[in-house]
């Protein structure tokens, strides 16, 4: 069985070869950060908004950036490594960004290095999901709603304990809260929900991370009203519907929310849209 490959500084390897030493400040401080996108057919989906939102981290965190590291370098390097591992239909890619080694939390210098790894995707995640999703509140961790919140950061602790939490007590996703107990966004996604036919999701000031799914909605001309506003808890209990995007799934509907149940007609019209390719 093939063991399939990962790019690592542009340089092809076995996914099983070992390719990081101990000083490696990803392992050390989960200093970097990444990108998960879904490639169909040789081409990654949204890729102006994850380049723009990868460069926009790399900023936010002080790295050098080469002049090399263009749009066009980095698309290219993903459908070169999808294309080495024969995954002509669709792909998830992870594309992980870090310091150079060295230094303790000071970092010796700030070049940036970086490994793409790609998996088969099935056509399933293009399909609505049949039974809504169980969700409830992750207890035992707040986000910060500072500058960096919103970087898809490689120090992912809160979601890691978030979706251990959530397998533990039977829920499809969880729900992690900012420091003022209100809604931040998922282990793996953004919280939208819909309420009087509007459709509001958490600004980004409220600790959520820069989805790239959640920004293509924002930006899109939608058959619905869409708003950035605070999310409570309470909030959610009394909606009419809540979903979750990301750049894999798209939109996921939420069937229960502690003892509230809800629908998924928005979500069923979001799904269709976003994957007839009308936005």
């Amino acid at each position: 069985m093939q063991v399939g490959f990962l790019c690592y500084n542009g340089k092809f390897y076995s996914s099983g070869d070992p390719i990081f030493t101990a000083d490696n400040r990803s392992f050390r401080y989960g200093d970097g950060c990444f990108e998960t996108m879904r490639v169909h057919q040789g081409e990654v989906v949204l890729s102006d908004l994850h380049f723009e939102r990868l460069l926009a981290s790399l900023h936010l965190l002080h790295f050098d950036i080469p002049s090399h590291f263009t749009k066009a370098f980095f698309l290219r390097q993903i459908t070169d490594l999808c294309h080495k591992n024969n995954l002509t239909h669709m792909a998830r890619v992870r594309f992980s960004v870090f310091r150079a080694d060295g230094g303790l939390y000071e970092p010796i210098n700030n070049l940036p290095c970086y490994l793409i790894q790609a998996w088969e995707l099935s056509s399933t995640v293009l399909e609505l999901n049949e039974n809504g999703l169980v969700l409830d509140i992750f207890p035992d961790a707040r986000k910060t709603s500072d500058k960096f919140s919103s970087i898809k950061s490689n120090n992912c602790l809160p979601y890691v304990m978030g979706a251990m939490y959530g397998k533990q007590h039977g829920f499809n996703e969880v729900l992690l809260l900012n420091q003022y107990g209100r809604v931040a966004d998922s282990t793996i996604a953004n919280v939208f929900m819909v309420h009087h036919k509007t459709i509001y999701t958490p600004p980004l000031s409220e600790g959520c991370v820069c989805g790239v799914m959640r920004k293509h909605l924002l930006n899109s001309e939608l058959p619905f009203k869409i708003e950035e506003k605070p999310l409570t808890i309470e909030d959610l209990e009394n909606a009419d519907e809540i979903f979750l995007t990301n750049a894999i799934q798209g939109v996921r509907w939420v069937g229960l929310f502690r003892d509230s149940s809800y629908g998924n007609a928005t979500a069923a019209i979001l799904h269709e849209v976003l994957f007839d390719g009308k936005v």
